[in-house]
């Protein structure tokens, strides 16, 4: 045979061989192998890619199908954290009110099912970073900025080794200032009406929480001013010292200066840390300065913006990292401390709303604060009821002045023995009609002398006999 024929027939037989082993595995019950899950023929490897794929090109809703396909069709994928991930991005991505407010809840519904992995630091930064966009400016509601604050926190504390928490600690820092910003604009709104008080409480709650805050100088200065309206020098001495210590690069420190000599008090040396904060912070503001001007500029040309202006926020320093308490919570050192004397403040700025018809008194008695900022605010409610006219005091009376524990003593004889219910002698003070309609000879008497008994009754204030 020819060299040709005979390379002909073994290539055929080959063919031949290869084509019969491959139908007798199949022929024999041999089984095709599945295709490995992550490679693009896995169906729920293909699901994902799409549906990402989908995002980029902004079809959101066929994106979001596609993942919750994969999610119920294959409970247990190793796509199913991604999956889930992927669609919070996909409603952070398609923005709005209604798409942020549903990216945060799907961020929390992640870090829920999948704390443990590294994936829920970015979720609980884009979690606050969805509050961030909803933030309005300073003079809106503060609701958007309470929560992308208390996240941000959460973030910062709960992943202090994330690579996002470096930008989250900035965030926070544009929030307070935002959040701050608020606080002084109210308080200054009430300083100029000369509501001292009200303006103090704002303020004292505005140094103790925001120190970061562009203003911080302008608050504390403030507070001097209100304090020594009252003659209260050694609290307004505390607040000068601040100016001149924590905010030593302040317009504000020479006029400090002056006051405190002014007072008697020593001028404090300024502190070398907060020093060089503001050294570093005016270095940046000059670095940066046409793209700060730029920034306040839009932001007062665009005056239907709904976002804060960021401009004047700090770059440096740690921002406040406590959650704001509520006002009745528990433990040292927190907002209980200011709580007391701000209820007192409140009050006595009702009461010169309504011509000091409310006795100081017994409002700032329950206020004890144990020094410090919080316990200056005292002194101003102290010095507003020194301060009263006497003619305002004697109108705060027995018919005003009504003590709370007295009040405290007549609900806890009405709830006693609820079983049996009320006792029989209360029962005949709540019976006014029959001493109220005389009968027979009283009535053509008129009215009775100067030694009977004691009227009974409302009715009597209204008809004496």
């Amino acid at each position: 045979m020819k060299p040709r024929t005979i390379r002909s027939v073994v290539t055929l037989a080959l063919v031949i061989f290869f084509t019969m082993g491959t139908s007798s595995c199949l022929f024999f019950g041999g089984k095709a192998k599945e295709p490995l899950a992550g490679t693009k023929a896995a169906p729920d490897a293909v699901l994902y890619h799409q549906a990402v794929s989908e995002i980029k090109h902004g079809q959101y809703t066929m994106a979001r199908l596609a993942l919750q396909t994969l999610i119920n069709t294959y409970p247990n994928s190793e796509y199913l954290a991604k999956a889930k991930l992927a669609i919070a991005n996909s409603y952070y991505k398609e923005g709005g009110t209604e798409g942020l407010t549903q990216a945060v809840a799907e961020y929390k519904d992640f870090i829920t099912f999948f704390p443990f992995l590294h994936e829920a630091a970015f979720a609980q930064y884009r979690a606050a970073m969805g509050h961030f966009r909803m933030m309005g400016k300073p003079d809106r509601d503060s609701t958007q900025a309470l929560e992308a604050e208390a996240d941000l926190q959460t973030m910062i504390l709960r992943y202090p080794h994330s690579k996002w928490t470096p930008e989250a600690v900035q965030r926070l820092r544009d929030v307070q200032e935002v959040l701050a910003e608020g606080k002084y604009d109210i308080a200054q709104f009430y300083y100029i009406r000369r509501d001292y008080p009200a303006a103090a409480a704002r303020l004292l709650d505005l140094t103790r929480r925001y120190p970061l805050f562009s203003g911080a100088d302008k608050a504390n200065w403030m507070l001097g001013e209100i304090y020594q309206k009252f003659e209260k020098n050694n609290f307004a001495a505390r607040f000068y010292e601040n100016i001149v210590r924590e905010y030593p690069l302040s317009p504000l420190v020479p006029a400090a200066k002056k006051k405190l000599i002014a007072m008697g008090y020593p001028v404090p040396r300024p502190d070398p840390k907060a020093l060089a904060l503001m050294e570093k912070q005016e270095t940046y503001e000059k670095k940066h300065r046409q793209g700060i001007m730029d920034a306040a500029l839009g932001d007062a040309l665009n005056t239907l913006k709904s976002g804060p202006s960021l401009a004047r926020a700090a770059r440096y320093g740690e921002p406040n990292l406590t959650p704001e308490t509520d006002i009745v919570s528990a433990g040292h050192g927190g907002r209980q401390l200011l709580m007391p004397s701000v209820v007192a403040m409140a009050a006595n700025s009702a009461a010169t709303e309504i011509d000091g018809k409310v006795p100081m008194a017994t409002v700032s008695a329950s206020a004890s604060p144990s020094g410090g900022v919080s316990g200056s605010v005292g002194g101003v409610v102290t010095a507003m009821s020194s301060e009263r006219p006497t003619s305002q005091a004697g109108d705060t009376g027995a018919d005003n002045s009504v003590s709370a524990a007295t009040v405290g003593q007549g609900q806890a004889q009405t709830m006693k023995d609820p079983v049996k219910g009320p006792k029989p002698k209360s029962t005949k003070v709540l019976k006014p009609e029959k001493v109220a309609k005389p009968k027979g000879k009283s009535a053509k008497n008129g009215p009775p002398p100067d030694g009977s008994k004691k009227k009974k009754g409302l009715l009597h204030k209204i008809i004496p006999w």
